[in-house]
């Protein structure tokens, strides 16, 4: 598919990790590929053969973008790669793999098969994030699996009104809202009782955080809406929005958040042998077929 300089991402600190990285670099330079490392991982590996740099270094200048780890790593990889339209793949060397379904022990053949051209690609949106006090923005970030408003302690609840597009949805008094992209929707997302949405589908879920009403329940919207959540004046303490369970934004009472597509995607490369439900069937035990 003309690969020419790739950007290796890894997991750091992590034996397993290090061991896949190591294994790449070899398999890269005998593609005769320029090899990338990101800076944060590179200090673990021996030899030569690669250069170093940082993560938007390599969304500007690789090809193909390998990230070894778990979906964590991905996701912390793909905020940033998203921006400059790379293509990624991902080794997984961490617990569910959802994004990075590559197996460690079998890299080189599906490898092979994707520099062949031989593999599938698709795209996955984003979110983008926005506060706002008194009307002017005080932050913004990106999200691959979910925006999620909360609260800074645990089990305390807030009051907050949610529109779509200008027109009003509800307004609750929960421990959050969860808002998830098709991708994440497998992620926080599930464990909170949402759907799962296939990764092919142009929408969002919203999922109340333990409503304090039996009435409450996930909402699948068009992902081209926008989300505004107002939150009351009426709480009382700081709540706060988090991207991906990684970066935390402060939210106090009175201020509007917006939440909507961006315009940046993921490129996700897979093995030809890819299959979404197998997937599922795989990471979350469901039945095989009977006959």
């Amino acid at each position: 598919m003309g690969f020419h300089t790739v950007g290796l991402i890894g997991k750091q600190a992590h034996q397993g990790a290090n061991l896949s990285l190591q294994a790449l670099i070899v398999y890269l330079k005998n593609k005769d590929c320029r090899v990338i490392v990101e800076q944060s991982c590179a200090s673990q590996l021996k030899g030569n053969g690669f250069e170093i740099a940082d993560l938007n270094t390599i969304g500007t200048q690789a090809d193909l973008a390998i990230v070894v780890g778990g979906d964590g790593n991905m996701l912390g990889a793909a905020r940033v790669l998203a921006k400059h339209n790379v293509a990624v793949v991902g080794i997984n060397r961490g617990n569910l793999g959802f994004l990075t379904d590559i197996n460690p022990d079998d890299f080189e053949r599906q490898l092979d098969t994707i520099f062949d051209g031989d593999c599938q690609t698709e795209q996955r949106f984003l979110l983008e994030l926005e506060v706002y006090r008194g009307g002017e923005l005080q932050s913004t970030n990106s999200a691959v699996n979910e925006v999620v408003m909360h609260h800074g302690k645990v089990a305390h609840m807030m009051e907050f009104e949610v529109y779509l597009d200008e027109n009003f949805v509800f307004s609750q008094r929960s421990d959050g809202l969860i808002v998830a992209t098709p991708t994440g929707s497998t992620a926080y997302s599930l464990s909170g009782g949402g759907p799962i949405l296939t990764p092919n589908l142009d929408a969002l879920s919203l999922v109340p955080m333990f409503p304090h009403t039996l009435s409450a329940r996930p909402i699948v919207v068009d992902a081209n809406s926008t989300v505004r959540i107002k939150v009351s004046p009426e709480n009382k303490d700081n709540l706060q929005v988090s991207c991906d369970s990684h970066i935390v934004l402060a939210v106090l009472p009175g201020d509007e958040i917006i939440i909507r597509k961006n315009p940046a995607k993921l490129s996700l490369i897979h093995p030809k042998d890819y299959n979404y439900f197998n997937v599922l069937r795989t990471k979350l035990g469901w039945g095989s077929k009977l006959y």
